[in-house]
């Protein structure tokens, strides 16, 4: 097991057994997303996206909420500066700026994300749960697209990732109102995968199951899904035998027969590139 922690402790993360827990660290703020914590959590995806031995991530938050959106306090104590430190972007890096890369670089992770949400999920808040592939949520977890309360537009992402799991009307609704959603309600529109009595240890199991799997597939499988919606029926199609024919006969693919020919738990390497 090995610990990271970044910009004084706001987000540790956790490797263990080939899962990355990434946990928020600032409950007195409910995980407020002030600027040391927009590059924490930045900085957490990056190193877990690189490190190959890591096949599921684990997205959670200290206390009694996931993460309450935008620490304002925080931003208008830097004047002038706030708006130009959030806007900025490296495009050779991502074509997100810094306040979208808090939800996008999850989407850009190639391993499968989970959230795990318990409490307020407000609007950066929310769009960081939102790139995630799969949210868990807490009976007790409220969810909002709250920026029109403050006389803003989601711009942390939500127009790639609110509606690639919500329909656009929802999407508008949601996004003109700021109304909170609850857990059972965020299930039947989309925006949560289902509700769980304990987010953080049912997103922990899931993680675990993930990571044993064939690792190479699960990328693949997760570079499909992602990358079919935005396809014709035919590249969408060309893509699934790209990549079904980069995986078979390689070590872990046939790990992974081996196995269930056996009747035995797999044993695979970690991906290589």
């Amino acid at each position: 097991m090995s610990s990271i922690g970044s910009e004084a402790q706001r987000v540790v993360t956790t490797v263990r057994d080939h899962v990355a827990e990434v946990r928020l660290q600032r409950p007195d703020k409910r995980n407020g997303l002030d600027l040391p914590m927009f590059e924490a959590i930045i900085a957490a995806g990056e190193a877990v996206a690189r490190d190959r031995s890591v096949r599921a991530v684990v997205l959670s938050g200290e206390g009694k909420a996931f993460c309450a959106g935008l620490d304002w306090a925080s931003f208008l104590q830097m004047g002038d500066a706030g708006a130009p430190a959030l806007l900025a972007r490296d495009d050779a890096r991502s074509p997100a700026n810094v306040a979208q890369r808090v939800g996008w670089i999850w989407a850009e992770c190639p391993v499968p994300v989970i959230a795990a949400v318990q409490g307020a999920a407000y609007g950066g808040g929310l769009q960081l749960a939102l790139g995630a592939d799969v949210r868990l949520v807490a009976p007790d977890a409220q969810l909002s697209v709250m920026e029109i309360r403050y006389g803003l537009v989601p711009d942390m992402g939500a127009s790639r990732t609110l509606l690639a799991v919500v329909r656009p009307d929802v999407a508008k609704e949601l996004a003109f109102t700021g109304r909170v959603v609850g857990a059972e309600e965020a299930v039947r529109l989309g925006l949560a995968t289902r509700v769980e009595a304990d987010p953080r240890a049912a997103a922990l199991e899931l993680a675990k199951s993930i990571a044993a799997q064939s690792p190479e597939a699960i990328r693949a499988s997760k570079r499909l899904f992602d990358a079919a919606p935005a396809l014709s029926t035919r590249d969408a199609f060309h893509l699934e035998t790209e990549l079904q024919l980069g995986l078979m006969g390689t070590p872990n693919q046939l790990e992974a027969v081996s196995a269930v020919m056996t009747k035995r738990a797999p044993s695979f390497r970690d991906p290589q590139t």
